[in-house]
């Protein structure tokens, strides 16, 4: 099979993409496949799995290793890029437009800043899930095509087995990309990357608007993430996409008993990227952008700073709309439901219930049958209240439904299966993936998918960067 892979980036923004060669993987095992992403981007899954091989872990032909900045946890590093990935080129998808091709896991490059370049099986395998289970929730998100075992053994705390994964993105552009690009090639540079952006995800438009969109998109991206309970965990402007798009599943995980103080990654020792934070540190971050992009904005420095502190301002009214809005579908009800909501989230902060399961469950209380709600509560009298209060706007339980997601990846389900995965057993990866990749309703003998985590499993769970 022949693939033609463009090279937008690479010809756009020269200084930002360094040629790189994969380390070479003589015998490609694949390990997981996502067929149907495949056919949309014109790819042929039977090629794939046997003569596509080699394409999967980038042995075919060079690919480019894109140059950015970050902060990363408050601190700016001015130099980061990809250390073990690679930009294969763009494919074209069956709605018409450009898909990135990356891997990761693909073998140093030279921004790899003394690690090894690889990447094991399980972090592989996770992005894997969850960006896929992201992607049935509807939740704008990198995609995965494949992850291929490598045979190489990484050295982490333990030997573990390798592997490389097959990433597909609108782009990889990030915050990050113009902060590099402001800092070390002047305007010009910043002005090449932002008319490349605009091209890619946003034609016609100014470098004002440009912002703004970006400014709307990641505050509505940050709102569909709380309404499911997930944490990214590592909220860096270098993993803040210029397209809207959740990217780089590392220390992520998805909340249990509802607290907005929720971490889950290891490395978050101050609570910066807590689940109640995000929306904070997304505004934060888009700060960091609208200060790369100030020559662009207006040639008076002033005049810059006001229009970029303007379009910034649509921040909060951008996450109010998406986080109300969804809470209220999430419930089935319309009107002004603020009361409500206050009252919901300190009810279900004070007993410690599964955020996931509370609303899955609400359904049936909508339809007359409250108790199995009602039985995550020790607040019996203040639960019964609120949904006598919540019955009176007449909520519509088929929609809620349709909402709600039933089967999410539960951490420990996601940790067993990555488990197996690693000693071969691929079995527990592929039960779990069948049920977060259709995640709404009930379907008979996956009720174990639907149980949170014990409890002794949730308070010391931790996740870690992969790298």
């Amino acid at each position: 099979m022949s693939i033609s892979l463009s090279s937008d980036f690479a010809r756009a923004v020269p200084e930002m993409a360094v040629s790189w060669e994969a380390v070479p993987v003589p015998e490609p095992v694949l390990l997981v496949l996502n067929e149907p992403l495949a056919k949309e981007l014109g790819l042929d899954p039977a090629w794939l799995r046997s003569d596509g091989l080699p394409f999967l872990v980038g042995n075919e032909a060079p690919g480019v290793a894109q140059a950015y900045a970050g902060h990363q946890f408050g601190g700016y590093s001015p130099r980061l890029g990809d250390g073990r990935a690679l930009l294969l080129g763009e494919l074209t998808h069956a709605d018409g437009t450009l898909r990135d091709l990356h891997l990761k896991g693909s073998g140093r490059t030279p921004f790899a800043r003394g690690g090894d370049g690889l990447a094991a099986v399980g972090p592989m395998l996770r992005e894997y899930v969850l960006s896929e289970a992201m992607h049935a929730l509807g939740i704008p998100t990198t995609r995965s095509l494949a992850v291929v075992a490598t045979g190489a053994v990484v050295h982490r705390e333990l030997p573990l087995p390798g592997a490389v994964l097959a990433r597909v993105a609108s782009s990889h552009l990030r915050v990050g990309s113009f902060q590099y690009a402001r800092n070390t090639g002047g305007h010009d540079l910043l002005r090449r990357l932002a008319d490349h952006a605009i091209a890619r995800h946003h034609p016609g438009s100014t470098h004002l608007e440009l912002f703004e969109r970006v400014v709307a998109a990641q505050a509505e991206l940050v709102a569909r993430w709380m309404l499911v309970g997930f944490i990214h965990g590592v909220m860096n402007t270098d993993n803040m996409t210029i397209s809207g798009e959740t990217i780089d599943y590392g220390p992520c995980a998805f909340m249990e008993a509802y607290d907005p103080t929720t971490v889950y990654s290891s490395i978050d020792h101050g609570g910066r990227y807590a689940y109640g934070n995000q929306p904070i540190v997304a505004e934060w971050n888009l700060a960091r952008l609208a200060e790369a992009l100030l020559p662009l904005f207006a040639d008076d420095e002033d005049q810059a700073v006001s229009l970029a502190l303007e379009a910034l301002g649509t921040f909060d009214g951008h996450f109010e709309r998406a986080w109300i809005g969804g809470l209220r579908a999430k419930l089935g009800v319309t009107g002004d439901v603020q009361p409500l909501l206050k009252d919901l989230l300190t009810l279900l902060h004070a007993n410690h219930v599964d955020f996931t399961s509370f609303f899955h469950r609400l359904a049936a209380a909508a339809r007359g049958d409250a108790e199995p709600a009602r039985s995550l509560f020790l607040d019996l009298a203040g639960i019964d209240d609120w949904i006598a209060r919540w019955r009176s706007l007449g909520p519509d339980a088929d929609a809620m439904e349709r909402v709600n997601p039933v089967y999410i990846p539960r951490n420990h389900l996601v940790e067993e299966a990555l488990a197996a995965g690693s000693a071969g057993d691929l079995g527990p990866l592929e039960r779990l993936l069948d049920a977060v990749t259709s995640p709404y309703g009930e379907r008979p003998g996956l009720e174990h998918y639907a149980a949170p985590a014990p409890q002794d499993f949730s308070a010391t769970y931790r996740t870690f960067c992969g790298t």
